[in-house]
């Protein structure tokens, strides 16, 4: 079998293949790329037995067949390349590769391509179009408060609510939580699954270079996104997603609007003398005045700074996470964030001062941390 392909072409469609690849496999064959010829048509496809993922791309080929190729390897060659048609010859009895450039000839021992582990398919499921930046919109923004507690499964994926009416994203790691809703994505039916982060971490790094939609499929144990010339199946988190609606505080009197980037600014130079164990932050709101201070008791540091504000309510004093406190705001796209609070022992909400509500709707919720007055 012999065909021939752009260096880096190829290693534009293998790089964005390789996220699927772990370190460490149980099966030594997925230490490598499925290379699937025919004719024209060069299918590549990576697996973790998890998830799956595959991209075509056209070659230069009269021949068809199959053969697995140590990824490491072939992506380190291809990376000393500058740009040039690589021609490949594979000896499909012995599994040897020949792989022929304008500088020499390099020879790699493959595998098998029958021995690869087959991706699954989505039978007797539902499907749903997604423009691809409103997917990429909705993993960005609900990925970052997923949880990472091996206890919890259920909690370390984004759960996905579809509806005729719309879609809902949640993520939350019981500290924070965020609910993302679209009114623009809709299903013909009502389903809710759990997405890993793998998978989304995938999705997340390849939509933004495509255009168009991407076409969702599921079923009760896979679901499987095609967009462009790729095609990712992964396998759904088992297990019942905690009742996030009952977490969330429907009467929150004291309100606070302020300017996002000061705000942000001011977070993360406070944060520098917060305990390294808590990450506390103060917030404490008076009229029309924030004050945010931090304290490490352990190092005599402090740092305290005052910001105006808009402030409607009973002066506060409440303690957060600064971490979680500046991941929500780097990830509301505002120019002013609202913060709504009912008692300094209650979650926080941020919500951005304004959003296409005909589209999306975002809320986020913060825990907060004890004051040690």
């Amino acid at each position: 079998m012999k065909f021939i392909v752009s260096s880096s072409t190829l290693l534009k469609n293998l790089l964005s293949l390789n996220g699927v690849l772990n370190s460490t496999n149980t099966l030594p064959i997925l230490d490598n790329f499925l290379f699937e010829v025919n004719g024209k048509d060069l299918v590549i496809s990576a697996s973790d037995l998890e998830t799956t993922m595959t991209t075509s791309m056209n070659v230069e080929s009269k021949d068809s067949g199959n053969i697995a190729i140590p990824a490491k390897l072939l992506i380190d060659t291809l990376k000393a390349f500058p740009e040039q048609p690589l021609t490949f010859s594979v000896d499909l009895k012995k599994f040897s590769i020949e792989i022929s450039s304008d500088y020499g000839k390099y020879k790699v021992t493959g595998h098998s391509g029958d021995e690869y582990p087959k991706a699954p398919q989505i039978e007797g499921g539902s499907s749903v179009e997604i423009a691809s930046d409103a997917l990429q919109s909705a993993i960005n923004k609900t990925l970052f408060a997923t949880g990472n507690d091996e206890l919890r499964p259920v909690m370390s994926g984004v759960f996905v609510q579809f509806s005729p009416e719309g879609a809902t994203f949640v993520a939350t790691d019981a500290h924070r939580l965020v609910r993302y809703r679209r009114s623009d994505i809709k299903a013909a039916g009502s389903a809710s699954f759990i997405l890993p982060k793998k998978p989304l971490n995938l999705l997340k790094n390849n939509l933004g270079m495509v255009e168009g939609s991407v076409k969702v499929e599921y079923n009760a144990t896979n679901a499987q996104f095609v967009f462009g010339a790729s095609r990712l199946i992964c396998r759904l988190i088992d297990g019942k997603y905690p009742n996030y609606d009952a977490v969330i505080p429907k009467v929150n009197p004291n309100k606070l609007t302020i300017d996002s980037s000061a705000f942000l600014g001011s977070i993360k130079r406070v944060a520098i003398f917060a305990n390294k164990t808590t990450h506390q932050v103060r917030l404490k709101m008076a009229g029309s005045e924030l004050n945010i201070s931090a304290e490490d008791l352990d190092y005599s540091n402090e740092a305290n700074e005052r910001l105006t504000c808009s402030y409607a309510g009973e002066d506060m004093e409440i303690g957060f996470n600064s971490r979680f406190l500046m991941d929500m705001v780097a990830n509301l796209d505002s120019d002013e964030v609202h913060i709504e609070m009912s008692a300094p022992n209650r979650a926080g909400i941020l919500i951005p001062a304004e959003q296409d509500a005909d589209k999306e709707d975002i809320l986020m919720l913060v825990m907060p941390v004890m004051l040690n007055n």
